[in-house]
């Protein structure tokens, strides 16, 4: 962390503070000393660092261009292949027939009235006009009994690849707009079509999430540093490092057959990335007030930032390696990506950024270059700065301010009650696509459960058992016999009444399984899109309760050896935990309020509470060791006054930064994604502005130098010392 700037002030004639110890943590000691200032010295070189800003651009460049993987195998929707529904789909994978899978064209009227027999007549010209672009029987019309709506359902291959899929599906939809008249609507869906329009979402949604991703910082950037060229240098080397963190994760997708989103990736590593840069430049501006040599100033704002940025670096990798206990394929994909472009953000800042800052020399913050003759007029931030004045204004009424603060963090954390948590199939996507319009439809005409059967398989011996079992079953409108494999195995297909993914659909497979499990000798597996949904539930919140723990673990051990303390680390651990918890709460009031989302999906519970307290503790870590470097020489209350004094601006800065890259998240198609970005974004603002500039100084107030148990600060030490010495006197 930044350590405390030396005051031309602090050291004038009688200034006790002058004569103070030295806090050998924020002191270049021993080997690892030595080794930072050669580092720093090589990056900041007048030849050393052109050479360094060469060797790491080529290297970055060279992992992009080389790197060239397929990406993830999966995306956040990913499930265990041991899970039952996971299962039952490998095994109904190989019925005879199913590499064909059905495509629905569903006819309405646009008024909403009954079809006329002209409709019919079309319908059948529809019929006809299918079968020859799919190359395959179509069967219908099938109208629907309120006669409002009517069916032609035809194949498509499922086992080709993604773009003959997806030029079928829109050669279908072409077809069918045209055979049908302008009073007719007709929506293509079925799995095939499902598949084809998330393709087509997200087809230009990455390319549109870096865009607004680095607008945004790009923005932020020029507003915090208020330099026309400045914002230029962190944003280029942090793009530089996206690049290359999206050839590396790629790769690791393809060779790993990871599951994870791109995006979320990226939104990572410009949020950490900018979040790096802006420590390490805040550290050499106010270095540039001390120094006459640029080279010098950004040699010591390096040794000084960049334990603390390796330290928060570390911590959010190790969290995210946690993830690699979980079951999901997604989050286990999501732990090893992330960690691996966090690192690479990590290097890009330290080394090609604080190269480049040292080519670039001090001109670049014009046209507010800081200067050393500045420094005798210039107002220290730690005693005289905004953020100081509401920490001092905090610790002298500590206990009201925690009180409030918690009493607040507690009335957010109410958005948790009644909560539901999973999203229906309809619910899943931010906007409405053909597939999504068209199985609202048939829910509408023909049943809810008619676009999503259940899928069953059992033992070919017991199908016709099953189908009974199953008919019995509440909710089950239907089930019949879909085909057989030559394992033999039979595939059932139950239809529900409830709409897929629904709490009722649920119900309904859950029913299914626990009256054909007893079924003897079927060895039955019920899937499908609900119990697909019932599987990713189940597997989300054994996740949450085996990783959650792990990372809190993680945490607090990195806290303690960085601190060297127990009651400190137990202290703001606790604080983030409750911070996640109102952040989350937050997120669903804010959810419901303005954007109307009707429920949580099931797996960002694990991921929010992930970036949150990982996250978070970035913020912890940057505060509290510059507060214990403080304390050393003020006391434990005035040194976190002085701390949040002199991090404030550059910590509400990146907080606000890594806010909005998160919230960018929003112009992804899936609501899980944005739910994701709405939750840490709004999480990482609270923690900045509530939790780091207010409950946390109060909480230190509170309890003094017991915050350091079982060290002291050596500014509590110093009046022992001096009743010792007069002792021995």
């Amino acid at each position: 962390m930044p350590a405390p700037t030396p005051s031309l002030h602090r050291h004038r004639a009688g200034d006790s503070s002058a004569t103070a110890p030295v806090n050998t943590a924020d002191a270049p000691v021993a080997h690892g000393g030595r080794l930072a200032a050669r580092i720093s010295t090589l990056l900041t070189g007048r030849r050393s660092a052109w050479a360094v800003l060469a060797v790491f651009v080529v290297l970055l460049l060279a992992v992009m261009g080389g790197m060239r993987g397929a990406g993830p195998a999966a995306g956040m929707d990913a499930l265990p292949g041991s899970s039952e529904s996971s299962r039952a789909a490998a095994i109904a994978s190989t019925m005879e027939g199913n590499r064909y899978q059905p495509v629905f064209a569903v006819v309405t009227r646009a008024d909403g009235t009954a079809l006329t027999a002209e409709d019919t007549a079309a319908i059948e010209t529809l019929r006809t006009d299918l079968s020859e672009v799919s190359g395959r029987d179509a069967m219908g019309p099938m109208p629907a009994e309120d006669g409002e709506a009517d069916l032609v359902l035809t194949t498509v291959d499922s086992q080709a690849d993604k773009e003959t899929i997806d030029a079928m599906i829109a050669d279908l939809r072409a077809a069918a707009d045209a055979s049908v008249p302008a009073e007719l609507t007709v929506s293509i869906t079925g799995g095939p079509a499902v598949g084809s329009d998330i393709r087509g979402a997200f087809a230009g949604a990455n390319f549109t999430l870096l865009t607004v991703t680095i607008a945004v910082v790009a923005v932020l950037l020029l507003l915090t540093y208020r330099s026309p060229v400045l914002w230029l240098v962190p944003l280029a080397v942090v793009a530089l490092a996206d690049g290359a963190a999206g050839a590396v994760t790629s790769t690791l997708g393809e060779q790993f057959s990871l599951a994870f989103d791109t995006g979320v990736i990226s939104v990572l590593v410009f949020g950490a990335g900018t979040n790096y840069a802006l420590l390490l430049i805040s550290r050499y501006r106010e270095e540039l007030h001390s120094h006459t040599d640029h080279r010098a100033a950004l040699s010591t704002a390096w040794i000084r930032t960049a334990p603390a940025i390796i330290a928060s670096n570390i911590t959010v990798v190790l969290a995210l390696m946690t993830l690699l206990a979980a079951v999901m394929p997604a989050t286990r994909g999501l732990g090893i990506a992330a960690a691996a472009g966090l690192l690479i953000a990590l290097v890009a800042v330290l080394f090609p950024l604080t190269a480049l800052l040292a080519v670039v020399g001090r001109r670049v913050f014009w046209p507010f270059v800081p200067r050393p003759e500045e420094a005798t007029t210039r107002k220290d931030d730690a005693e005289h700065g905004p953020f100081a004045k509401v920490a001092r204004a905090v610790t002298r009424r500590p206990a009201i301010a925690a009180v409030v603060s918690v009493a607040l963090m507690a009335v957010l954390a109410t958005g948790l009650i009644g909560t539901r948590v999973g999203l229906s199939q309809d619910e899943q996507f931010a906007s409405a696509n053909e597939s999504s319009t068209g199985f609202a439809a048939m829910a509408e005409h023909y049943g809810a459960g008619e676009s999503a059967p259940h899928q069953i398989v059992v033992r070919e011996g017991t199908a016709d058992t099953a189908i009974e079992t199953a008919e019995s079953v509440p909710g089950i409108d239907r089930a019949s016999l879909s085909g057989t494999t030559p394992e033999g195995w039979a595939v059932l297909s139950a239809v529900g009444t409830a709409n897929p993914e629904s709490p009722e659909a649920v119900r309904e497979a859950a029913g299914l399984r626990e009256a054909l499990h007893s079924l003897a000798g079927a060895d039955a597996l019920v899937g499908g899109t609900t119990a697909s949904a019932m599987d990713v539930r189940t597997d989300s919140t054994r996740d949450l309760l085996v990783v959650a723990p792990m990372i809190l673990a993680v945490v607090l051990i990195v806290l303690m050896v960085l601190l060297r303390a127990v009651i400190a680390p137990l202290v703001l651990l606790t604080v983030n935990v409750a911070s996640a918890v109102a952040a989350i709460g937050l997120g669903l009031w804010a959810g419901r309020l303005l954007l109307d989302i009707p429920a949580l999906d099931v797996t960002v519970p694990l991921l929010a509470f992930l970036f949150l307290v990982a996250l978070g503790v970035d913020y912890t870590i940057f505060l509290v060791h510059r507060a214990r470097l403080e304390a050393a020489t003020h006391g434990t209350t005035q040194g976190m006054v002085r701390a949040v004094g002199s991090t404030g601006v550059v910590i509400t800065s990146a907080g606000v930064v890594l806010a909005a890259v998160f919230a960018a998240l929003g112009v992804l198609p899936l609501v899980v994604l944005g739910q994701l970005g709405l939750i840490v974004g709004l999480g990482v603002l609270l923690d900045t502005l509530l939790v780091r500039t207010v409950l946390v100084p109060a909480l230190f107030a509170l309890i003094g130098d017991r915050m350091w148990w079982p060290t002291r600060p050596a500014a509590a030490q110093r009046p022992t010392a001096a009743r010792q010495e007069g002792q021995r006197g």
